[in-house]
This record gives structure tokens, sequence and C-alpha cells, in this order.
């Protein structure tokens, strides 16, 4: 069935530039939930409905040139679910512990959790850039720009 629409294949780029077009729409659906504005006095859902809209333009730029490219030598693989589940747990898990446990906590582990989903990273590859990006957040958003994040939260006895 998918043959008729797609006569060389389903490409990596064809499934990037779908998922790009996506991506955008969804975006750009939740940015009217906001005051759009104008370009003069831009409202909160100005930038999100730009950047949907170069999102998508991306993607179908890259839906294009799928379609002149020449078919993929390399199968698209399967879906690496533990990177996946990783990844999303991670993202969830700093939503939720962020105030209970504080930034520099919070961050560390969801950088340990997001570095641990790729396979060309060991343990201590995870460690190191989980401790890195923890000292540099804490550097650029606490020191830097000043704003009011709790490096440690009232579920931390410090």
């Amino acid at each position: 069935m998918l043959d008729r629409f797609f006569p060389r294949g389903l490409s990596k780029d064809l499934l990037a530039g779908l998922i790009f077009v996506g991506f955008g729409l969804a975006f750009g659906n939740a940015s009217f939930n906001y005051d759009i504005g104008t370009a003069f006095r831009m409202g909160p859902g100005y930038f999100p409905l730009v950047l949907s809209g170069i999102i998508m333009l991306l993607g179908v730029i890259i839906l294009v040139q799928s379609f002149f490219a020449e078919p993929d030598e390399t199968p698209i693989g399967g879906v690496p679910w533990l990177a996946l589940l990783l990844i999303i747990g991670a993202l969830v898990f700093f939503g939720v512990t962020v105030r209970g446990l504080g930034l520099v906590p919070s961050l560390f582990i969801t950088s340990f959790m997001s570095a641990s989903a790729s396979r060309q990273t060991g343990l201590l590859g995870a460690f190191v850039i989980a401790a890195f990006l923890t000292v540099v957040s804490v550097l650029i958003f606490i020191w830097g720009l000043g704003l009011p994040l709790r490096m440690f939260g009232p579920w931390v006895n410090f």
C-alpha cells in the first residue's frame, strides 16, 4: 500500500521531513493558545509561531529533497526503545523534581539519563557530560543571569 504513495520506499529524509512538519504543526497549533501580537508588539505566542513556521519550512525542504535524492542504501533500522524511554523519562523527571530537588540534582540526573541514552556513551562519559552541563548551567543561569533558581530544593537536606 505504501508503495503506491512512495514508489522509492520510505527514506530517512522522507521520515525526517514528516517529523519536522509534524512538530511544526503541533507547536504552531499550540501557539494559537497565546496572544500572537504583531511584529512590533510581540505576544507570548509570536515566537513559537514563527519558530514553528521555520521548522515546517525546513521539513518541507527535506521532504521535497527526499523525492529527488538517490534511494538510501542503508536500512532505517529498529527503534531504540531504551534510548527513547530514557530521554522522555529524563524530561518528565526534570519537570517533576526541579522544584523539590533543586536545579543541581535534577539537572545532573536528567543530563545523566539523557547521555546514557547514547550507545556511544559509557557510564563514565555520561557522568562527565552530566557534571559539565550542570556546572555550566549553574554558572550561566544562576550566577551569570541571576535567575532566582534554587540550587538545592526542600527535598535535599543541605
